[in-house]
């Protein structure tokens, strides 16, 4: 093929190691689970109890701002259009980098279960769950900090699970902070709805 360079046997090396580098490192950090006879059920279960949790966080959190009476811009700019386009946004670029998810790449076997193949960078199930929390933090710090501890949860989940690797939850958990940050900027804004 014209204007490929062959791949130099170093390089070669040097990929073929850092693979087994990562089937060494989920084995290793999935070792004590294996040892229980349902650790799949129960990470499963554990992946989908949190993220329930997430999202019925959030209807309850537009509910509790509107009896509130906190103004209509509040309610309609920070804690829907904001998550809304973030999360339109973020789902565009991770269908474009379409990063490969580890089962995808690597000879593991997995303890949460999916069918679906590549976009595994960013983490959405961390970046919505960190969006959320910031929402939360946005009304109340103390639940709001509780959140993002159950948001890292969820981090340590999807790894653990082997439908992310460490990178792609760091970089959905960083995204979704630096998007929730937006939340005190829109308080700003000089206009109302």
């Amino acid at each position: 093929m014209r204007g490929i360079l062959p791949e130099s046997p170093g390089n070669r090396k040097r990929r073929m190691k850092s693979k087994r580098d990562y089937s060494k490192f989920y084995e290793t950090i999935t070792a004590g689970l294996r040892k229980k006879e349902n650790a799949s059920q129960l990470l499963t279960a554990a992946d989908r109890l949190l993220a329930a949790v997430m999202y019925a966080a959030y209807p309850v959190l537009l509910a509790v701002t509107a009896m509130r009476g906190t103004e209509v811009r509040v309610t309609v700019l920070s804690y829907i259009l904001v998550p809304g386009i973030s999360f339109l946004l973020l789902s565009v670029v991770r269908s474009r980098i379409n990063r490969k998810r580890p089962y995808e790449e690597w000879e593991i076997d997995p303890l949460i279960h999916r069918e679906g193949m590549g976009n595994s960078m960013p983490s959405r199930h961390v970046f919505s769950a960190v969006l959320i929390s910031m929402c939360i933090l946005r009304q109340n710090v103390f639940p709001g900090v509780i959140f993002l501890i159950l948001s890292a949860c969820i981090a340590v989940v999807r790894v653990l699970g082997g439908v992310h690797y460490p990178r792609d939850v760091i970089a959905g958990y960083l995204i979704g902070a630096a998007a929730g940050s937006l939340l005190w900027v829109a308080q700003l804004l000089p206009f109302s709805f």
